[in-house]
């Protein structure tokens, strides 16, 4: 007998493929539900998946929503990466235009992503916490080699602040245009670079 049409296109996962596929699901579930809402079970019937299955791709819950926040992590900062040669303004417009295509591409991600910061699991606030220093080692890189900011960075504990408060100030930024939509992408990337360019540029600038 003929097999079913939908039985010869279906296609096995493969690990990697089925890995990606959890990890989106839990992204969108942590982006809509605080993370004690969010049950493995869910995750498991949306992705038609048995339990036993997701617990062996990750054993714990913490060690599934470490997993979401670290991928969306590693997605940012690739998009993000700076190119050698390329002036820090221009660097800068590009940046931020890749970083808002990904946040409105995956929103979900990205609130999943800032969601950890309100975690109560130590071990996801840290993944977090380690997601935010490398984008801010990210940006000092790129300030530290271009010869107009490069000099700033001698007083490196002033400009390292500077970039910390300016990632959150993106965020909470970012957050808002995802929910009002008020802005255009041009004109919250020229906000954020704005806002950038006079926290660690002298005024004079």
């Amino acid at each position: 007998m003929a097999a079913n049409p939908q039985e010869r296109t279906r296609r096995r996962l493969s690990t990697q493929e089925r890995r990606e596929q959890l990890l989106t699901v839990g992204a969108r579930l942590f982006a809509q539900n605080p993370y004690d809402d969010v049950w493995i079970e869910q995750v498991a019937e949306i992705a038609g998946v048995s339990r036993g299955l997701l617990y062996h791709y990750f054993p714990t819950k913490r060690d599934f929503f470490a997993a979401v926040v670290r991928r969306e992590s590693e997605r940012m900062l690739r998009l993000t990466s700076a190119e050698p040669g390329l002036p820090l303004r221009e660097q800068l417009g590009v940046g931020l235009d890749a970083f808002l295509g990904y946040v409105e591409g995956h929103a979900q991600g990205f609130r999943a992503f800032h969601t950890a910061a309100a975690a109560g699991d130590p071990v996801v606030r840290e993944v977090y916490r380690e997601g935010l220093a490398a984008q801010e080692r990210q940006i000092l890189a790129a300030l530290a080699a271009d010869p107009e900011t490069a000099p700033l960075t001698a007083e490196l504990p002033a400009v390292r602040l500077a970039v910390r408060g300016w990632l959150a100030f993106m965020v909470a930024v970012c957050l808002e245009w995802l929910a009002e939509r008020e802005l255009t992408r041009a004109q919250v990337r020229d906000l954020c670079a704005r806002a950038l360019l006079g926290a660690i540029l002298p005024q004079d600038s």
